[in-house]
């Protein structure tokens, strides 16, 4: 019963956002921004931009709150803007990268404590080149195939299975060499 009332509740919520009534639309904010920021998060290095990229796929998010049809859940359908958001904004500040063969510089890891935390996984998926990085958030943290991910960034279906196997492999060895330094066998 709670369930129903609140999905009755959002859709009143969506209902008035849809009319551009401020109140509804910072409610959604509130709730999903925490979220979606750590999605923006997850494809662009830097705070402050991952930040801005939200704020304006917020804003697409409530120009298109009408097209919103209630199929699936209204969270995974705001994460989609996010994501095909940060994608945008990775094309338009360089030119999406994906590369044939290993190419890999190699991050200094004095600043990293000797326990994993979520920063310093962070830190080893910010690394990744970034046709790389995006594959691997797509596919392993949101769950996308490779098809669907090869129709969102207009590659082949192997250029992103490729991709995923050569982040897998970089994070691999990233994960070698941070638990040799914070065994203080590196």
């Amino acid at each position: 019963m709670k369930v129903i009332q609140f999905n009755q509740e959002e859709n009143e919520i969506i209902r008035l956002a849809i009319e551009n009534n401020r109140s509804a639309q910072q409610k959604i904010y509130a709730k999903f921004s925490p979220k979606m920021l750590s999605v923006c998060r997850q494809y662009i290095k830097d705070l402050h931009q991952a930040e801005d990229v939200m704020i304006t796929a917020f804003m697409k998010v409530f120009s298109h709150l009408k097209n919103f049809e209630n199929k699936g859940s209204f969270e995974g359908w705001i994460r989609r803007i996010m994501i095909n958001e940060c994608i945008s904004h990775i094309r338009v500040q360089k030119k999406l990268n994906f590369l044939d063969e290993e190419h890999y510089l190699e991050e200094s890891f004095n600043n990293i404590e000797s326990q994993f935390s979520v920063d310093d996984i962070q830190f080893l998926i910010d690394s990744l080149p970034d046709g790389y990085k995006i594959i691997f958030n797509l596919y392993a943290i949101e769950g996308y195939k490779h098809k669907e991910i090869s129709n969102m960034l207009g590659i082949n279906e192997g250029t992103s299975k490729s991709q995923l196997s050569h982040a897998r492999k970089l994070l691999k060895e990233q994960i070698l060499t941070l638990k040799n330094y914070s065994n203080g066998t590196a």
